[in-house]
């Protein structure tokens, strides 16, 4: 028998779950277990796009769920012998970062301040009184303050991730508003603007009056609000050119000599520029072509038939505002129709009415935000009669900005414009070519970005009227008069990048002739964090700052995110790749589900459902948060369940106990013995099936199936396996011996099938008896089990377990100790089965105590087993 000193000379008296977070975590990041071996060729490296998860608050249950499952794929790539290149980000510039900093610290930014090196914050975070009244300091001072909240979050985000065990290498580590990112992103720019993919133009953008600035169509999300459908009454000015002089027909939408629209922004109408409706509709046939007089202001309109107006809403007549909505926009550019803009940026109705326009009704509504110039106006037309009958109250979507909280307006701005095939054919059937090429998983994921691609409207809006961002590249020269040449813009030479125009020059300037008359302006905006966001492969793999890692790293391997960003992050960045590299930019994209609350809705912060992870990993440990997450697939939602994350927890306590009783039996020094009893070789054979199916599983990036392959074997190995055979370990002799080898084999197999899920754990036990880390083993194979013991079967310890049950059974019902003899025992069934019973009866009657072990050949059709106690 092994020298039990020898065989448990690293298996601590009383193992523990407690500690090994903070044992490991410094451990790895010192001995560098999962830092990135750039000296690999492409063919050895395993490269992963993690997503940068937004630094402007607290992480949640969702980033820990589909965080840790792309970390197990990541484990399990590094145990098959690939380098990982695993990096994290931080994305930390665009509107939530400002939008935290305003809210923390009580300011606002007015880029008219002068820099106050001597400002200082506040250093509290401020209350709602100070809130309501911020204090406004310059725009460096503002970038300055978001830089140094984000720096002390990713401190925090980062400390969360490590006790998670996330297994990035963090030397890769980059931040969205970080030099390489910034000089990335606008070289990415200047080849897009250089090949005609990036431009300029005064257009309708849809524009957040809350944080002042345009968003993009891929940022909107409909919300149902409360709102009232008013009936307003035009003048009939003339008829089309096709009525023949018909008079127009009288009717419930229709009067002698008036027309009803029906609109639930009354306060657009001095912004009326037409009516429209459908070709099809004979009420409306006689006025195609006509001119309507708007009720209040005077103006005189033409009506146009156009498909997109729908019979059946309202009153079949729409009115159409510059600007109302998306279909305003359509129908402004399609019918080529004036402009008249009454709504500012800061969501108050404009000084001036546009021209055309009765001034005096416009006073009324001057200054006024929507809402109140609303109230107004409905008073004004119903003292007027113009409005016809009473609001009729309705619940309708209203498009916000996702981060926002006030409806959009349109608004039309100077803005750029990166082409995504929103308005060319041709680029939008090679982007959807792309998309095929993708393996999505799950696949049905595909629909959604095909869907996404066949709705776009048009080009995707880059620039953001904010402060916290990557600048364009870009100034415009000013002409004598001061006015600027938009169509010539000033670029600076790559090899100066990343350079910010409001405190840089361009060549042949000097900075005396900023903003002056036959000098130069810089442009203002930056750019929409997607616009950096997209070039993740492209900023950690060191596009052009480092084309050796570059080669080695790209395209990606997999980019794992969210199915509610497929829309923006992954779209965006095939958009980038496909324009500058003519590639896709990673093999695989694999899609995570939503967490949910008990009641089953998503979790959100809107909604006031979401939990924080630190408390849950401080009280169950990592390991068992990560074993709840792992049981959700990708694309499947899953449940929030306390009681998963327990069950876990008893695991992982259950493979400390297991792993130590197994080391004290000797295991550890029968490694690779030879298995020769039938029993531990069908032990080893059922395990060679579960490195299989997990290998399968892990493949095709199914986690939950490679987790619940190992977890239920685990459980018969420990329930039937080591009470079976712990009597003949106990012993001496070739059986003993090989009762040992198995069980060293299964528990050095075991805990490599474990580590992608339990990485604490499993690196605990692994050092107690073996070198080096359990995750930079190799993964696990059928052959290395069946070089152990080939030809075993694996029905044979399910018959055993079966047998063993029945026997706990008969004592259990008996009210009787596991341990109580049992004299004698009859075992009974088909004689074939009962053959392969006798071939382990040795370890049947230790573990069940059975003193005499008879056998009764095909007396029942199924296996009985008779206990006389």
């Amino acid at each position: 028998m092994t020298d039990p000193d020898r065989s448990q000379r690293g298996v601590p008296e009383r193992p523990s779950l407690d500690g090994l977070a903070e044992k490991w975590a410094d451990r790895w990041q010192a001995e560098g277990t999962y830092a990135f071996d750039r000296s690999k060729s492409r063919s050895d490296v395993y490269a992963i796009d993690t997503p940068p998860p937004t630094v402007s608050g607290e992480l949640h249950m969702g980033h820990v769920f589909s965080y840790t499952h792309t970390d197990t794929v990541a484990r399990f790539q590094r145990m098959r012998g690939r380098t990982v290149f695993y990096p994290m980000g931080w994305d930390d510039n665009g509107l939530p970062t400002e939008r935290r900093v305003q809210n923390v610290y009580g300011v606002t930014c007015d880029p008219s301040l002068p820099y106050d090196p001597e400002w200082q914050p506040p250093q509290a975070p401020v209350g709602e009184a100070a809130r309501k009244r911020p204090v406004a300091i310059s725009r460096r001072n503002f970038v300055e303050l978001c830089a140094r909240l984000t720096a002390e979050d990713e401190q925090v985000f980062e400390a969360l991730w490590r006790r998670l065990g996330l297994s990035v290498d963090w030397s890769l580590t980059y931040t969205t508003i970080g030099p390489a990112a910034r000089g990335t992103a606008q070289r990415a720019f200047l080849r897009n603007l250089a090949r005609g993919e990036a431009y300029t133009a005064e257009a309708p953008a849809l524009w957040d009056v809350g944080f002042g600035t345009a968003v993009a169509q891929a940022e909107l999300e409909d919300r149902e609000r409360p709102g009232a459908y008013h009936r307003l009454r035009f003048e009939v000015v003339a008829a089309g050119p096709g009525s023949a002089g018909t008079p127009p027909a009288a009717g419930p939408d229709r009067e002698e000599r008036y027309v009803h629209i029906e609109t639930t922004r009354p306060e657009l109408l001095p912004a009326c520029v037409a009516l429209v409706c459908h070709p099809d509709d004979e009420r409306y046939a006689d006025l195609v072509g006509g001119t309507v007089r708007t009720p209040l202001f005077g103006a005189e309109v033409t009506v146009y038939a156009h498909p997109l107006a729908d019979p059946a809403k309202g009153t079949g007549l729409v009115m159409v505002c510059t600007f109302g909505d998306l279909a305003d926009v359509t129908w402004w550019r399609e019918l080529r129709l004036p402009t008249r803009v009454v709504i500012g940026r800061d969501g108050r109705l404009l000084p001036d009415p546009p021209a055309g326009l009765d001034p005096a009704p416009y006073a009324e509504l001057a200054g006024r935000f929507v809402t109140a110039a609303r109230r107004r106006i409905v008073e004004l037309l119903t003292a007027s009669g113009d409005l016809v009958g009473e609001p009729t109250p309705v619940t309708h979507p209203v498009k916000f900005y996702e981060r926002g909280d006030s409806p959009l307006e349109i608004i039309s701005t100077r803005q750029w414009y990166l082409r995504n095939g929103g308005r060319d054919a041709e680029l939008r059937a090679d982007l959807l070519a792309r998309g095929r090429e993708l393996n999505w998983v799950p696949a049905h994921m595909w629909h959604r970005y095909e869907h996404w691609v066949t709705g776009l409207t048009g080009d995707w809006l880059i620039s953001r009227q904010r402060y916290f961002g990557v600048p364009f590249p870009v100034w415009y020269r000013l002409d004598d008069v001061g006015e600027p040449d938009y169509a010539q813009p000033l670029t600076p030479d790559e090899a100066l990048l990343p350079v910010d125009p409001t405190s840089e020059v361009p060549a042949g300037y000097t900075e005396s002739q900023r903003g002056q008359p036959g000098g130069f302006i810089a442009d203002p905006d930056v750019m929409d964090t997607w616009a950096t966001s997209s070039l993740t492969p492209q900023i950690v793999g060191g596009w052009e700052r480092d084309p050796d890692l570059f080669a080695r790293v790209f395209p990606m391997d997999l980019r794992p995110q969210g199915q509610e960003i497929i829309r923006t992050w992954l779209f965006s960045t095939l958009v980038r790749a496909h324009l500058e590299q003519g590639v896709l930019p990673w093999r695989d994209a694999v899609l995570s589900g939503w967490i949910l609350d008990p009641d089953r809705r998503k979790m959100s912060k809107s909604k006031g459902n979401v939990l924080t992870p630190m408390g849950l990993l401080a009280e169950h440990g990592p390991d068992a948060v990560r074993y709840w997450a792992a049981n959700g697939r990708p694309g499947t939602d899953l449940a929030f369940d306390p009681g998963q994350i327990r069950v876990g927890r008893r695991l992982a306590t259950k493979l400390l106990n297991a792993s130590k009783f197994a080391l004290g039996l000797g295991a550890a020094d029968a490694l690779r013995a030879p298995v020769a009893e039938p029993l531990d070789r069908s032990m080893l054979a059922g395990l060679s099936t579960v490195v299989a199916t997990a290998t399968a599983a892990f493949d095709r990036y199914d986690h939950t199936d490679a987790l619940q392959a190992a977890e239920a074997f685990f459980w018969t190995f420990c329930d039937d396996y080591i009470e079976l055979v712990k009597e003949r370990a106990y012993g001496t002799g070739a059986g003993a011996e090989s009762a040992r080898a198995a069980l060293a084999t299964a528990l050095s197999v075991q805990l490599r099938l474990f580590a992608p899920f339990l990485p604490y754990v499993t690196e605990e036990v692994w050092s107690w008896w073996r070198y080096g880390s359990v995750h930079r083993s190799p993964w696990p194979t059928t052959y290395e089990v069946a070089r152990v013991a080939a030809d075993g079967d694996p029905a044979l310890l399910a018959l055993a377990g079966a047998a063993l049950t029945q026997v706990r059974r008969a004592k259990s019902e008996r009210k009787l100790s596991m341990r109580t003899e049992v004299p004698l025992a009859e075992a009974l069934g088909p004689a074939a089965m009962l053959e392969q019973l006798a071939l382990i009866a040795g370890d049947l009657r230790a573990a069940g105590r059975i003193g005499k072990l008879d056998f009764l050949p095909d007396r029942t059709p199924e296996l009985v087993i008779a206990c006389a106690v």
